[in-house]
C-alpha cells in the first residue's frame, strides 16, 4: 500500500476537495483507494452502518472511492460544543466532552489508536489518501500533531501541499512551508497545488519562476481554477458565498452559533424557483415561506441565542401567519414545550422552555443515538441518518411526520402539527419528491426540484472534479510514486 498525504496552508484551503478529487480520479482507474483523516474537528458528521460517527467529509470521500464509510476512515473526531470544549469521538463512539488541555493529555494513547488503524489499512487498499488538518508547520503544535506529518512519516508516505490563492499570499504560503520543514520531510514532497484561482489564468502562467529562488526543489504541480458548481460539501460548513443561493420563494435556514450538519440544505441548491438563505436576525425571515431550524451541537445554548436575537419570537409569529416551520434534529427539539439537560450531557446544562410549537418534551442523557435509516416519500427511498443526544416524547396525541425503516423494522418518525414539522433525520431533503412535498405545503409555486436525487448528483460531481483536476494539475509525480 502507498500512502499519500494531502496537507494544506490552513483550515479551509481545500484539502478535503483535493482529497475527494484524487479519490474519484484513482477510483476511476480501478485503483483500490480509501480516505483517511486521523483527527477531524467538525460538527458535520456521518453515521456508519455499524453505528459509529465520523466526519462527513470522510464519508463523502468514501463515496468518491466507491466505498462504504467506516470509523477507520476518521478514528478521532472532535465536535466543538462551546465552553465545555469538544465532544471527543474515538473510533466512532463518544467519550464525553473534553477541554483542549485535557485532550492533549491523551495524546500518546490517541496516537497509538491512529497507528493501529493505519496498520489495519495496509492490506485493505492500494492507496491511502491521508488528509491533514490546518497547517503542518504550526511549530508550537508539532510535538502533539497526529494528523499531518506524523502519519506520513509513520507510513513512509509522500505528500502534496494545497495552497489557497483566494486568500492571498500564495508565495508566502509555499515558501514559508518549505523553510519550516525538515530536510527529511521536504524529501517526501511530490509538489504543491495552487487552489481556488479566480480570474484570468494567463496572469498566473508561470508561478514556478517566482517560487524557485525562495523554495528550491519545491514544485508547483498546477493552478486549479475555482468552480462553484463542483463543491459537493464543505467540511467545516458553508462558505460566505453560500449565505444566499438561488432566486425565488425564500427558504430561511437559521444559522445557530453551534450549528451542525448544515449541509442538509445543499440538495435545495440545484432546484429552481427557490432562494436558500441563512439567517441570523428576525428581519431576514419576514418574507420566508419556509423556516428551517437545523441541527445544533449545543441545543440549549443555541436556544438561548435564538431568544436573545429575537428570532424565537419572529419564528413563532411567522408560524402563526402560515409559514412552514421545520426543525431538524436539535431544531426539532427546540420546537417542543421544554428541553431538560440538568447534567449538561449535550452542552449547556439546565431546563429551558422551547418554542412551544409542538406538544413535545426532550430529555437529554449520556446515551447517543447513531442510526442509519431508509426514508420514504411516495415511491422514492433514500438513505438518511440520526445522530443526536436526547429523546423527544409527545405530550399529547400528534401525527408522525412520516415512517422510516431501520434494523428493527418500519416505525413512525418525527412529528407534524399543521405547518410545524419536526424530524431527527439528517439527509431528509435529499429526495426530489420530498422537496416537492415541502414546497407544495409552503405554497412555493415557483419551485422545481432537480430530478436527480442528491446522492446521484454527488457522484456526477465527483467525476467532474476528477476531470477538472486532470485538466489543470500535473499528476505525473503522483503517478510515478503510485507506480501507475
Amino acid at each position: 500500500m502507498k500512502a499519500l498525504s494531502i496537507l494544506g496552508s490552513g483550515s479551509g484551503a481545500g484539502k478535503s476537495w483535493i482529497t475527494t478529487a484524487l479519490a474519484a480520479w484513482l477510483h476511476g482507474q480501478g485503483i483500490r483507494v480509501a480516505p483517511f483523516k486521523a483527527q477531524n474537528m467538525s460538527n458535520n458528521a456521518w453515521v456508519t452502518l455499524d453505528g459509529g460517527e465520523i466526519g462527513r467529509a470522510q464519508a463523502v470521500q468514501a463515496e468518491a472511492c466507491g466505498l462504504t464509510p467506516t470509523v477507520e476512515m476518521n478514528p478521532i473526531l472532535l465536535k466543538p460544543s462551546g465552553a465545555q470544549g469538544s465532544q471527543l469521538i474515538v473510533l466512532g463512539q463518544s467519550r464525553g466532552h473534553c477541554p483542549a488541555a485535557e485532550y492533549y493529555r491523551h495524546f500518546e494513547s490517541l496516537w497509538q489508536t491512529v497507528r493501529e488503524v493505519l496498520d489495519g489499512w495496509q492490506k485493505r487498499c492500494d492507496v491511502l489518501l491521508m488528509e491533514g488538518a490546518g497547517s503542518p508547520v504550526e511549530l508550537n503544535l508539532l510535538h502533539r500533531d497526529l494528523v499531518n506529518l506524523r502519519p506520513c512519516q509513520y507510513m513512509n508516505g509522500r505528500w502534496i501541499f494545497v495552497g489557497d490563492i483566494d486568500r492571498g499570499g500564495i508565495f508566502a504560503q509555499l515558501a514559508g512551508l518549505w523553510s519550516l520543514l525538515s530536510p527529511a520531510d521536504r524529501a517526501r514532497s511530490l509538489g504543491a497545488i495552487v487552489n481556488r484561482f479566480r480570474g484570468d489564468l494567463s496572469l498566473f502562467s508561470n508561478p514556478q519562476q517566482w517560487l524557485e529562488p525562495h523554495a528550491p526543489g519545491f514544485t508547483i504541480l498546477g493552478t486549479l481554477p475555482f468552480r462553484a458548481d463542483l463543491q459537493p460539501e464543505e467540511e467545516d460548513g458553508l462558505s460566505g458565498a453560500d449565505t444566499v443561493r438561488g432566486s425565488g420563494d425564500v427558504m430561511a435556514w437559521v444559522r445557530f452559533p453551534h450549528v451542525s450538519n448544515l449541509t442538509d440544505c445543499q440538495p435545495w441548491w440545484s432546484d429552481t424557483g427557490i432562494q436558500v438563505r441563512w439567517v441570523v436576525n428576525p428581519q431576514e425571515i419576514l418574507d420566508a415561506r419556509v423556516i428551517v431550524l437545523p441541527g445544533s451541537k449545543n441545543t440549549l445554548a443555541d436556544l438561548h441565542w435564538l431568544r436573545a436575537s429575537g428570532l424565537a419570537d419572529a419564528i413563532v409569529a411567522a408560524s402563526r401567519c402560515g409559514a412552514l416551520v421545520i426543525g431538524v434534529c436539535g431544531g426539532f427539539q427546540m420546537l417542543g414545550a421544554s428541553l431538560i439537560d440538568e447534567p449538561g450531557h449535550a452542552g449547556d446544562a439546565g431546563r429551558v422552555p422551547g418554542l412551544g410549537l409542538l406538544p413535545a418534551e426532550t430529555e437529554f442523557s449520556a446515551a447517543k443515538t447513531l442510526l442509519q435509516v431508509t426514508a420514504r416519500c411516495g415511491n422514492s427511498e433514500w438513505l438518511a441518518y440520526e445522530i443526536h443526544m436526547g429523546q423527544t416524547r409527545a405530550l399529547a396525541p400528534i401525527e408522525p411526520l412520516h415512517t422510516v425503516q431501520d434494523a428493527e423494522g418500519t416505525r413512525p418518525e418525527g412529528m407534524r402539527l399543521g405547518k410545524v414539522w419536526g424530524t431527527y433525520l439528517h439527509g431528509w431533503f435529499e429526495s426530489p419528491q420530498l422537496r416537492s412535498q415541502v414546497a407544495a405545503a409552503a405554497g412555493m409555486h415557483q419551485h422545481h426540484p432537480h430530478p436527480v436525487p442528491w446522492a446521484e448528483q454527488r457522484k456526477e460531481i465527483y467525476h467532474a472534479m476528477a476531470e477538472h483536476l486532470v485538466a489543470h494539475v500535473d499528476l505525473d509525480p503522483i503517478r510515478r510514486y503510485l507506480c501507475l
